[in-house]
């Protein structure tokens, strides 16, 4: 008799290349009309299944993983960040984590490019008025924004997201500063012509733009907290397309309608997708629904790490993209 198959549950709709080769090799249980699976489902799911494959929707928390079977022995994360896994839990039960690291890198950091180019040349506000009707024709006062040709740039977590953006930053003329948990390898920052700071703070009270490139772990809850906020000099810029806890969102809209921060780019928000009504009211911001990796070439790639991990797993051994620790 042929092997039994591993029972997948799969809890979003994922690309249909890879929810083919799933039914081709596992026995899944597909999410087919794309709604996020309630916590009545999810304990369901985790009662059943072999292996969870969750995104970022999913909270699998304590209370989740209680409900889980013998049988449940891997979470194959469909994404990056697990801040969504109750780690200490899964590391308690014995059920391995896994995750698709690199594949977003290029999307996130694009993305990230593109709000730092947008929102100190006010992108938004150009094409709204363009819409509404509101443009009269080309006058030498209208709408003038700033260039970001030779501003200090910090980056807040310089990991595989954070030095591609950072790659990126040099292009356009950005004199590249960041903060880390750890400094990067010697060759890295000259390579990239970058400066290290140990003090976040310091760093944050002399750049031009900052950029949140960090996890979201405990550790990282609110870093940039009110008192860092304030840090910042009033003609700065704050992007951040990594996790909305990493920002005290209620401190940064206060500053934002006050004026004690020149403008923002979010991608990620602290209650999403709740959104602060505040922040939309906004002419300073550009405010994005979590579009940072959403390319149909990273949906895909992303898909192909989570084969491989259940795959290798299945076979008994150690998948690739085991989760061991946090990266900031």
């Amino acid at each position: 008799m042929p092997p039994k198959k591993p029972v997948v549950v799969v809890t979003r709709k994922l690309p249909d290349s890879i929810e083919t080769r799933m039914m081709e090799l596992f026995d899944v249980h597909l999410n087919l009309d794309d709604t996020p699976m309630a916590k009545a489902d999810l304990i369901e799911a985790v009662k059943k299944a072999d292996v969870l494959v969750p995104t970022v929707t999913d909270r699998i928390d304590a209370k989740i993983l209680s409900h889980a079977g013998d049988n449940l022995r891997l979470i194959a994360n469909y994404g990056t960040g697990v801040d969504h896994i109750d780690l200490a839990s899964t590391r308690q039960r014995g059920i391995t984590v896994t995750n698709t690291p690199d594949v977003l890198t290029e999307d996130t950091a694009d993305m990230t490019m593109a709000l730092m180019l947008a929102v100190p040349r006010r992108l938004a506000e150009g094409a709204r008025a363009l819409h509404s009707g509101d443009w009269q024709g080309w006058s030498p006062t209208w709408m003038l924004g700033h260039r970001i040709y030779g501003k200090r740039l910090g980056i807040i977590g310089m990991g595989r997201i954070g030095s591609a953006v950072a790659r990126r930053a040099r292009g356009f003329g950005l004199s590249v500063h960041y903060h880390n948990r750890r400094r990067v390898h010697t060759e890295v920052e000259e390579s990239l012509e970058a400066t290290y700071w140990e003090s976040l703070d310091q760093m944050l009270a002399r750049v031009d733009i900052v950029s949140v490139n960090c996890p979201h772990t405990p550790a990282t809850f609110h870093l940039l907290s009110a008192r860092r906020l304030k840090l910042m000099q009033p003609h700065a810029y704050i992007v951040n397309t990594s996790r909305g806890e990493v920002i005290d969102e209620n401190a940064l809209t206060r500053m934002l309608i006050a004026g004690d921060i020149a403008g923002a780019g979010l991608d990620v928000f602290e209650h999403e997708p709740a959104v602060n009504p505040k922040l939309l009211k906004l002419d300073n911001v550009l405010l994005l629904p979590h579009m940072g990796s959403a390319t149909i070439e990273g949906r895909i790639d992303m898909g192909e790490k989570v084969l491989v991990n259940i795959k290798t797993f299945a076979d008994g051994h150690k998948p690739p993209d085991r989760v061991l620790g946090d990266a900031f």
